[in-house]
């Protein structure tokens, strides 16, 4: 019989994973923060910042926050207080078509063997999806670090990651839609869906009406396009949100009946720094039952 193998793993993540302290916890993921900026003054995402300062900002200066990846020597700092001690580092962040994130941590990796950086072609708890699976790939004992990299590679195209924004005034400022789109969305009342495609924003549907109908529409239309889950879990990640919204969303999953586990996460400062209020997503691994674990 092979020996058992036994795992000094250790999964990390950028705090754009929006997962709760909760789950942080309980997969022992560690985390380290993206940096926001409001004027002249840095901060770290979720740790002396929060999204309510973002509104704050937003509305007393008209201008959004910046926000950035801790840089290569940042990284390798963190990474090397579990490399030092035998650990083998899986990292998980933001897609590398979104974020600096994904190429300086992988610069820390050319340096770094027991540095591995996955692109999760994604955000949000989207990435955190990716986060958990690697948790438990790790916790299993039954995967080297290579293994588990070599399984996270193959799922990270089927996240299945999308949100629908209430209103464009921050993606306005932002420079991700213009006034012409911005005029247009508020007169009609529409809300556009949010979808990452090989790892790209773009808009896929238009909703009209108010917010709650138009959730309605989005999880109905997702659940039936993007029809062949992972059935283990299925996040709702939002910046605000009423409860009206938050129920009908759920509503939606608990009537499609075959998720064994409904997760409810809010963003940090980094993602409501570009999506604003009242944004709210369903993200799930799009990729069967099978062969995963």
């Amino acid at each position: 019989m092979a020996d058992k193998i036994i795992n000094k793993i250790q999964i990390t993540a950028d705090s754009t994973i929006d997962l709760s302290q909760e789950i942080y916890d309980k997969f022992n993921i560690k985390i380290i923060p993206f940096v926001v900026t409001l004027g002249d003054k840095t901060y770290y995402d979720g740790v002396d910042i929060q999204p309510s300062d973002i509104y704050d900002h937003v509305a007393q200066t008209k201008e959004l926050p910046k926000t950035g990846a801790r840089s290569p020597e940042d990284l390798e700092k963190f990474f090397s207080q579990f490399t030092d001690k035998g650990y083998d580092v899986i990292h998980i962040g933001i897609g590398s078509k979104l974020s600096s994130g994904y190429e300086y941590a992988s610069v820390v990796a050319k340096e770094n063997p027991k540095v591995h950086v996955i692109d999760t072609y994604a955000l949000s708890s989207g990435s955190g999806l990716l986060a958990m699976y690697a948790s438990e790939l790790a916790a299993s004992n039954k995967f080297t670090a290579e293994q588990i990299v070599e399984k996270l590679n193959a799922r990270a195209q089927h996240t299945q990651t999308s949100f629908v924004v209430e209103k464009l005034n921050y993606l306005y400022k932002g420079g991700r839609c213009s006034m012409l789109s911005l005029l247009g969305a508020n007169l009609l009342r529409i809300k556009p869906c949010l979808q990452l495609k090989d790892g790209k924003i773009v808009v896929t549907k238009k909703y009209i009406g108010n917010m709650v109908n138009c959730l309605r529409k989005y999880v109905i239309d997702e659940l039936i396009t993007y029809n062949t889950p992972d059935h283990t879990r299925i996040m709702i990640t939002y910046t605000t949100a009423t409860e009206e919204m938050l129920n009908v969303v759920k509503e939606e999953i608990e009537k499609y009946g075959k998720f064994k586990e409904i997760l409810i996460t809010k963003a940090g400062s980094v993602i409501t720094s570009h999506c604003g209020e009242h944004t709210l997503g369903i993200l799930y691994l799009n990729d069967g039952d099978e062969g995963h674990y």
